[in-house]
């Protein structure tokens, strides 16, 4: 199924830009926070709200881009989407050579990179159903999130490396280059429709829709919980790993990379599980298994902690892949297409929105309590999660 899915030649240029610029990414993921601990000297609390700024930014842009997206070209908005986040990231490297970089334009920075991506991303998902057709949907995600994971894991890993060879600044260079090789490939893309040029795409109908449906919002209460609970416990991980214990950045590198290789293989197994258990009961059934591993997260420390920890990480993660796949593509295939965009706008909103609100709460706990108490706090967060699901009829659903 994946050999035919990328047989198709406007499926193979969306994925190869996606596979790029989330390498890139990775290394921003990576260097921002860095650049604010190593060359600004930033506290928790900075270092908390550069993390939730990119994200909180869908809460002012998000239900409106979906209904944007639903009646315009989605090519062209994409392509400027990748411009726009290569120029802001280019002005870091920038800057810092000129002995001007702050941490209001790291602010600005993740503001605006989380908007552009915002925007490709709700564009991207609403042009998967009609470039693949709704029946390949399951391979084409696995692909996608899969392809994401291994570049969480190479492009963390390398960022770690990179970041102690050249520096912070450098590495987001590279990324803003990725952006622009992203818009070459998403250029030679050719739609397969176009919206309709008449109608208006009203923000309140996606909303209706989603909250109205049976499955879809137990799935974004769930997703919310749990995008709540994860930059709680690596909001900080900058703060922590590298200047409270001592650890060099490829060893962060490496620990955020170990979260990657569990989205991988969740993503990796998520058609089998969904084929043996059934979509709905395989989500559950994972999801029971391996959110208690949320409380060992926490004991991160010196010596082997960190593995421990990282090794639940592992697990909390593999969760994350198997439902990137099993509950996306349920939702591509429920949604009509006139629908798409404002579906996947209203679902980015709370469950992106989320992360950025986690972020915000990591800087007030980690100021507050310290960083481990925020760890405690998505470790919280996580186990909620399980209750919405449970009562939701996915639990019955094959």
């Amino acid at each position: 199924m994946t050999t035919v899915t990328l047989r198709n030649g406007d499926f193979r240029n969306l994925y190869l830009s996606a596979a790029v610029s989330a390498f890139g990414s990775q290394i921003s993921y990576v260097a921002l926070p860095l650049i604010a601990v190593t060359v600004l000297n930033a506290g928790a609390g900075e270092v908390g709200l550069l993390s939730g700024l990119g994200t909180l930014a869908v809460l002012v842009v998000g239900l409106p881009a979906g209904a944007w997206v639903d009646r315009v070209k989605r090519r062209p908005l994409m392509v400027a989407a990748d411009l726009a986040r290569a120029a802001v990231l280019a002005s870091v490297p920038l800057m810092w050579w000129l002995g001007g970089l702050s941490m209001i334009q790291l602010y600005l920075v993740a503001m605006l990179t989380g908007i552009g991506t915002l925007l490709f991303d709700v564009a991207a998902q609403s042009i998967v159903p009609q470039v693949v057709g709704r029946d390949r949907l399951t391979a084409a995600n696995s692909l996608f999130v899969s392809t994401n994971a291994a570049m969480d894991i190479s492009g963390r890993s390398f960022a770690g490396v990179l970041v102690s060879a050249v520096g912070a600044p450098v590495a987001i260079a590279l990324d803003a280059l990725t952006y622009l090789w992203s818009a070459a490939l998403i250029g030679r893309l050719r739609p397969a429709s176009t919206p309709p040029a008449a109608g208006e795409r009203k923000i309140a109908e996606g909303l209706r829709f989603v909250f109205g449906h049976e499955v879809l919002r137990p799935i974004l209460i769930m997703g919310t919980l749990a995008n709540l609970g994860f930059p709680l416990f690596s909001a900080l991980l900058p703060v922590l790993v590298v200047g409270q214990l001592g650890f060099p950045p490829w060893v962060l590198g490496l620990y955020l990379a170990v979260g990657g290789a569990g989205v991988l293989a969740g993503s990796a197994t998520a058609h089998l599980v969904g084929t043996w258990l059934g979509r709905g009961r395989g989500v559950w059934i994972v999801s029971l298994a391996t959110t208690p591993a949320a409380l060992i997260v926490p004991v991160l420390g010196e010596g082997p902690w960190i593995w421990v920890s990282a090794l639940a990480w592992f697990a909390l993660t593999y969760r994350t892949g198997i439902n990137n796949v099993l509950l996306v593509s349920f939702r591509q295939e429920v949604t009509p297409d006139a629908m798409l965009g404002r579906m996947t706008a209203t679902m980015r909103l709370l469950l992106m929105g989320a992360v950025g609100i986690g972020g915000l709460l990591a800087g007030l706990l980690g100021e507050a309590w310290g960083v481990r108490a925020a760890m405690w706090a998505g470790a919280a967060c996580a186990v909620a999660s399980l209750v919405p699901l449970y009562f939701s009829p996915l639990t019955r659903k094959v």
